[in-house]
């Protein structure tokens, strides 16, 4: 084949692969043949560059080169995984070694010691949807960094026997079809945030590798609250929730993975992990392991306190001015409303184009979910950033105006109709205003327009988040409705229906025994701030606390919510118990009336439900399909979010405001377009009906039509 050969510039040849070693240095996955037995390889030796390619290939062999060099990296991380785990079952990274995602680490087999516990779990699920299979070898007692959560607020650590180093494989052939092996693995079975220091977290992270050269992270946590004694702990303590993500490269066109799900371990595979178990220290791990959830689950003790800021903190995050406007209603009971202006609005606007509209917030019950001064992204911020004029409606269900006699439907009634008006007295009386509304606000809103004391025409649009007409709550939650606790604190309280919350703030004694009360009703999260715990004894978790910030959490508790007016409980109760609005009597007063809802809604859920359940939103969104199908009716389900974190959480400005601005600006758009004389769209898909009657253009085509007139046309002409 020699006179065959074209001539090249590049240095090829010298360790030429081949079928045996009588042609060759190497083999087909670069591994040196041993001379001495011609039938078996150098462990370790590889070449992976141009030598490997024995003669010229008639074009530039860069490619070529690359593309085999990639081939034997893959072999060759193949043989180390499988000469290296299969000594021990375990691989893991020098100490020195960098410890980044993607760098090339040193292997060495780990020596077993008398100190440790060894055993293994085997835990199966879905990720994304996807059937995984984890086997692990765990090793307790190991030495690990400890340094894969750095952004968490760790109290402390745990005994060194309930941390360890993680080995073994992952099954996931959706992803990569050989086994992902687990080059990096550590684990914490009593990690404890600072934010939940009732509860406890087993925490896995491990680093896997392909044998195609990718590695993946798999960060998992078990999550034990103590609810009710530990009424979910054995499902808590097996089910292990999974984030899979690869890791990134330099290589922009690289598709990323980044699935979320579950894996659990069932009760044979965890009887089989105990009797795998080994180790001199195995009983002492078990009594470690055991007596930490005891005291999760039973005795309830906190590890830790909850830290708080310096007062100074705040006044080092300046706000925007806003103007407090006091308007009194038409029963006569003053409310506040706070704006906040756009300053040079028109500065970076196009000549002729229309300022947004202004937007309303209304709060749920009682507490700040808007105006929060420790955040530098909340609501209030990020409309006034989007050009919005920003008004928070302070009711009388507000604590800086309680009252001691309201229903919800009042604030339906007198409150949202007076700052509507006070805004449209004070801008253009052609404007709309967007409303922005949450819980007890949404059910407000929603009495107002549908009993007639505030017209749809002038909404530009509505958007509710855990709220709408409807009102679905957690079994829980319900049950609590169900039971007569509420009659017997409005009897405890007498006249004075305003709870003080603050610790350090006077009460009588009836209030003081409802506090008391209210500390020992179970709750899904318990926190050992004073106030979080009187104020979520009686509404329920309202937030998920890994959602929200320290400083937050502090202010919220320490500064927003002095007293809780408790007056409109038993309106809340009967809407509660009915699942919709309904009035002061419990009559369906409202839902009778679909037509004066003629505007674009949005409705927002937390897909962790704390609360309201995501039926709320859907039921609400069926609901306006149903009745008002020209206007836009949307609805998001946020997953990883609660009740009211969902506007108070870290990533609300992300996973959830977008959706509102979305929102409003679709709503402005379409009422332009409306202006221009541009038909409306219908959003709920267009069948070939209207009112019962067939329509000729929800089928046929424009062009059909066209054609059609001009064949009867045509045909006309040639009868004549």
């Amino acid at each position: 084949m020699s006179r065959y050969r074209s001539t090249s510039v590049h240095l090829l040849g010298g360790c030429n692969a081949s079928s045996d070693h009588f042609v060759g240095v190497c083999n087909s996955n670069g591994q040196v043949f041993d001379t001495k037995s011609p039938s078996t390889v150098h462990l370790g030796l590889y070449v992976c560059d141009a030598s490997l390619i024995p003669c010229s290939i008639g074009v530039n062999p860069c490619l070529t080169i690359a593309t085999a060099s990639e081939h034997v990296s893959r072999g060759l991380v193949q043989d180390v995984i499988d000469t290296y785990v299969g000594l021990e079952g375990k691989c893991f990274v020098d100490e020195k070694d960098d410890k980044k995602p993607g760098s090339i680490r040193s292997w060495k087999v780990e020596g077993r010691s008398s100190c440790d516990v060894r055993f293994k779990e085997v835990m199966r699920g879905h990720i994304g949807g996807m059937p995984c299979v984890a086997h692990l070898n765990l090793k307790m007692n190991a030495k690990t960094s400890k340094d894969f959560d750095k952004n968490s607020s760790i109290v402390g650590k745990s005994h060194p026997l309930l941390r360890g180093i993680v080995g073994g494989y992952l099954e996931f052939n959706a992803v990569e079809k050989d086994k992902l092996h687990i080059i990096d693995g550590e684990v914490d079975l009593c990690e404890v945030d600072i934010r939940t220091p009732y509860a406890q977290f087993m925490h896995y992270r491990l680093l896997l590798a392909a044998s195609s050269g990718s590695r993946y992270i798999l960060e998992g946590k078990k999550v034990m609250n103590p609810f009710l004694l530990g009424l979910y702990g054995w499902k808590e303590s097996t089910t292990l929730l999974v984030t899979f993500k690869k890791v990134k490269k330099n290589n922009p066109s690289e598709e990323m993975v980044d699935l979320e799900g579950e894996l659990h371990i069932s009760t044979i595979a965890l009887l089989r992990s105990l009797i795998s178990m080994e180790g001199n220290n195995k009983m002492k791990f078990m009594w470690l392991l055991l007596r930490s959830l005891f005291r999760t689950y039973i005795l309830q003790k906190p590890r830790g306190n909850y830290m708080g800021f310096a007062p100074l903190e705040l006044s080092n995050r300046p706000y925007p001015c806003s103007t407090l406007h006091e308007i009194k209603t038409e029963d006569g009971f003053v409310i506040g409303c706070r704006q906040w202006k756009i300053k040079n609005s028109d500065s970076w606007r196009l000549e002729g184009e229309k300022n947004p509209y202004p937007v309303l917030l209304i709060n749920g019950h009682s507490t700040e979910s808007y105006w929060l001064p420790t955040e530098p992204t909340d609501l209030v911020r990020t409309l006034l950033d989007k050009g919005h004029e920003t008004w928070l409606l302070q009711p009388r269900l507000h604590p800086l105006n309680s009252s001691n006699s309201f229903t919800i439907e009042d604030i339906g009634r007198f409150d949202i109709p007076a700052a509507i008006d006070k805004i449209l007295k004070l801008n253009e009386k052609s404007i709309k205003i967007h409303v922005v509304a949450h819980c007890v606000g949404g059910l407000a809103i929603h009495i107002a327009i549908m009993g007639g004391h505030v017209s749809a025409t002038r909404i530009a649009s509505l958007s509710c988040t855990n709220s709408s007409m409807f009102f679905k709550l957690t079994t829980w939650s319900t049950f609590k409705m169900w039971l007569p606790l509420i009659p017997i604190t409005m009897m405890i309280l007498g006249k004075n229906t305003i709870l003080p919350i603050l610790k350090t703030t006077k009460a009588n004694s009836n209030q003081k025994l409802l506090k008391s009360v209210a500390r020992f009703i179970p709750r899904y999260e318990r926190c050992p701030c004073d106030e979080c715990e009187v104020f979520s004894g009686i509404f329920g978790n309202t937030f998920w606390h890994d959602n929200i910030t320290q400083t937050l959490h502090q202010w919220m508790n320490k500064k927003s919510l002095p007293c809780l007016p408790m007056a409109a409980f038993p309106h809340l109760r009967k809407i509660c118990n009915q699942g919709f609005i309904v009035d002061n009597k419990g009559n369906n007063s409202y839902l009778i009336h679909p037509e004066r809802m003629a505007l674009p809604t949005l409705y927002i859920s937390g897909g962790r439900t704390l609360l309201v359940t995501p039926k709320t939103s859907l039921l609400g969104t069926k609901y306006m399909k149903l009745h008002h199908p020209s206007f836009r009716h949307e609805r998001v389900v946020v997953e990883g979010f609660g009740h009211s974190d969902l506007l108070i959480g870290e990533e609300s400005c992300r996973k959830v405001f977008p959706h509102m601005i979305s929102h409003m600006g679709l709503a402005e758009k379409e009422e332009n377009l409306e202006e221009n004389g541009e038909k409306k769209k219908c959003f709920n898909g267009d069948d070939g009906f209207e009112d019962g009657k067939w329509v000729l253009g929800g089928w046929v085509s424009p062009s059909f039509i066209v054609w059609l007139f001009l064949f009867l046309l045509a045909l006309l002409v040639m009868v004549k």
